[in-house]
């Protein structure tokens, strides 16, 4: 249904501004439009008006780094994390995920997308496990992404969580070919994790494979990269190196980067001319970084996350993932990008009023930019009618407050209201 939404705040905005959506798509943005149109003789029959009495309206959220195939396995037999760190987490998995079949991680990864969905996320970014000779994550995944297309864009990385060249499948298959196997399927990121590979040069050579594969099949990059707390994993600065030389730094995102929290000043400061120049993305995951890292640390601890604000006051571009919900890595994470947000604004120590005021941009248009979304997103005349309503007047009132999502609506439908729920058996849903 056609449907004017009045009333509506919008960040950057002095007054309330109206919202018409036709068609699926904002064709007029503007104030006093419920006033206007009629006087100009504009004809609203069949349009519904809905009053957002001044509730702040955004894009859509983005989770920029979620493994859906792992969801909801913590409490299985021998998945148990005794360590709380990121390589035990890697074996526990590795140990307990050969029965997986695809009905049973669609089933999980659909309660964890539900459950995003209630918390206004729209676009998800998940990496599938590659590692796996039957490539199982990977197709439940495929299967979900067209599936649930109408509700939530997912993109899927194929993803060697094992390692591209350190892993061995038993008829001898290397993670770097179940990584082009899963491009030839229909994944949308080519993925990497150099710093669990066995040796320096494996990780190396992994890097120059995963740019390799994005520009033979010109796909997008989304590398776990140097997540740990050595600071002498440095695989960001070849992957930046590769991708500017190829001219896809804007395609190219590296994940964690945890490392460049306990490299020194003089190593960052000259990478930082490199990053600049490359314009790949960063995707931070505070909540599960700051729980697996500095294990190894008495004190003072590490807080185990990248140079959030060093990285962003230099104009690159700084996204969030949840990462996990209640898997060998984390236990906990409910796909609130709110929670998520509070955590990185604390821990990278963002807290002035203009940080503050312009926090919301990490999980929206920061988050669009990781994903490489275009101008398929955000709130402008002629582009699709995805956005959601914040229970709060301002953007510096929605952080404080951890604003709970009142509205959610894609193209121009509907998906819940504050009064309405989400079922995991999507994309049924009701407004």
């Amino acid at each position: 249904m056609d449907t004017l939404y009045a009333n509506a705040r919008i960040a950057g905005t002095d007054k309330p501004q109206d919202l018409l959506v036709e068609e699926g798509r904002f064709t007029r943005i503007g104030e006093g439009l419920a006033r206007e149109l009629p006087a100009q003789g504009y004809d609203m029959t069949g349009i519904e008006t809905v009053d957002l009495n001044g509730k702040l309206v955004c894009p859509p959220f983005c989770d920029t780094h979620l493994h859906l195939d792992y969801v909801f396995t913590a409490r299985k037999p021998g998945a148990a994390n005794e360590s709380g760190t990121l390589f035990e987490g890697i074996q526990r998995w590795s140990d307990t995920k050969a029965d997986l079949t695809v009905d049973e991680v669609k089933t999980r990864a659909r309660k964890a997308v539900a459950m995003e969905l209630r918390h206004g996320v729209q676009y998800i970014r998940s990496h599938a496990d590659v590692t796996d000779p039957n490539l199982t994550s990977l197709k439940a995944l495929l299967e979900l992404r067209e599936e649930l297309k109408d509700v939530v864009t997912i993109q899927i990385v194929s993803f060697p969580q094992e390692g591209m060249y350190s892993y061995r499948g038993p008829h001898g298959e290397t993670g770097a070919e179940l990584v082009e196997e899963g491009l030839r399927m229909g994944a949308d990121c080519v993925g990497g994790i150099p710093h669990y590979e066995a040796c320096r040069e494996f990780g190396e050579r992994s890097m120059h494979t995963v740019v390799d594969l994005a520009v033979k099949y010109g796909r997008l990059i989304d590398v776990h990269c140097d997540e740990t707390d050595d600071p002498n994993s440095r695989f960001v600065e070849l992957l930046a190196a590769l991708a500017h030389a190829e001219g896809i730094g804007e395609m190219t995102t590296a994940s964690h980067t945890c490392s460049l929290g306990s490299a020194d000043n003089s190593y960052f400061f000259h990478l930082t001319k490199l990053l600049k120049a490359a314009r790949i993305n960063f995707a931070c995951a505070p909540t599960e970084n700051l729980y697996l890292q500095g294990r190894q640390d008495t004190f003072p601890k590490r807080r185990g996350i990248t140079r959030v604000k060093e990285l962003t006051d230099n104009g690159i571009n700084v996204s969030l993932g949840q990462d996990s919900m209640q898997d060998p890595w984390y236990p906990l994470g409910n796909g609130n990008m709110m929670i998520i947000l509070d955590y990185v604004l604390h821990l990278a120590q963002m807290m002035s009023f203009a940080e503050l005021d312009d926090a919301l941009k990490f999980p929206t248009v920061n988050g669009a930019t990781t994903m490489h979304l275009g101008d398929g997103y955000g709130i402008a005349e002629g582009r699709p009618a995805n956005f959601i309503v914040l229970d709060a007047t301002t953007p510096f009132e929605a952080v404080y407050e951890r604003a709970d999502v009142v509205r959610s609506v894609r193209a121009g439908c509907t998906l819940f209201t504050a009064e309405t729920t989400v079922d995991t058996d999507l994309p049924i849903m009701r407004g």
